[in-house]
């Protein structure tokens, strides 16, 4: 039985460098899928270069979406506009596209029994606890979210990203991403009738990390421009400056808990300054190359 990591990629040279050294004693292989268009359908050249990980190269699957999905909703098809109230339906269907680019080379080199695991680039799975899972169907990482510094801790929610499940059980990867992080009772009718509601479902406590915006202001200004939530980025106003000064405070002004039609960037949340204790070893090893992303004041 092998054990694949599957992932997407964007420019996120640092968190995928950590990423591959934190789990690189669990997996035969890393399987990495970048696009050619971001999330809210810009042109972009692709940026993932093999020999910035020398030490991976043997293990780094890498493919490449160079399509947009056939089902985008244009404003005016010819010239490719979108209006603004099919931004988020767009972004979605861009990522789901390129998750699910990630089964060609999944069914290339698995075996039925082969373990597949999906993350995000930032969601980092702590493996210690899965061995003793393997005997439910679904497994689901129960993750502590990080902001901005691998070490500053938001506790207002748990983080429910990385997920596994062995070759023969997967469907594709956006169905396995919105699996339900609940066990569900066997006399609930919906899980015979819902795609994303199941009763073997295993949740991992203390299940990692998800190392979220751990970039430069700057970097992450650009990224908010391009990713799924850009329309609501575009509209708090915010860039770098703003950004800076976030961070600085230890505060993040995205409420994950408000509901879908409310203003999500109209409150401030502080963020804990974590011992490095809670860090994975490798972080901790390389305390003074991450020293710009630790906060140690």
């Amino acid at each position: 039985m092998k054990l694949f990591d599957c992932t997407l990629y964007y420019d996120e040279d640092l968190i995928l460098e950590t990423r591959l050294n934190i789990l690189n004693d669990y997996f035969d292989k890393f399987i990495i899928c970048e696009a050619a268009f971001s999330h809210s359908g810009r042109k972009k050249k692709l940026n993932f270069d093999i020999n910035k990980f020398p030490k991976f190269k043997n293990k780094i699957i890498y493919i490449s979406v160079n399509n947009e999905p056939n089902d985008i909703i244009y404003e005016d098809s010819k010239k490719k506009i979108e209006s603004p109230d099919h931004y988020r339906y767009n972004a979605v269907k861009r990522i789901a596209h390129q998750r699910n680019k990630l089964l060609d080379a999944v069914n290339s080199v698995s075996d039925s029994d082969d373990y597949i695991f999906y993350s995000d680039n930032d969601e980092i799975p702590n493996m210690t606890s899965f061995e003793k899972s393997k005997k439910n169907k679904i497994i689901i990482f129960e993750q502590d979210l990080f902001y901005y510094k691998f070490n500053l801790y938001c506790n207002r929610i748990k983080w429910y990203g990385t997920r596994a499940i062995k070759k023969k059980d997967l469907i594709d990867f956006e169905w396995l991403r919105q699996i339900k992080p609940k066990k569900y009772p066997f006399f609930r009718l919906d899980t015979f009738l819902k795609k994303d509601r199941y009763i073997d479902v295993k949740i991992i406590k203390n299940g990692g990390w998800h190392f979220t915006r751990v970039i430069s202001p700057e970097e992450i200004h650009l990224k908010e421009l391009d990713a799924e939530h850009h329309d609501e980025y575009r509209a708090s106003k915010k860039g770098p400056e703003k950004i800076r000064d976030l961070i600085k405070r230890r505060v993040i002004d995205h409420d994950h808990l408000a509901d879908s039609k409310s203003d999500k960037y109209n409150k401030e949340f502080e963020l804990e300054q974590h011992d490095l204790s809670k860090l994975p070893e490798f972080i901790v090893s390389n305390k003074e190359k991450y020293k710009d992303f630790l906060d140690l004041d």
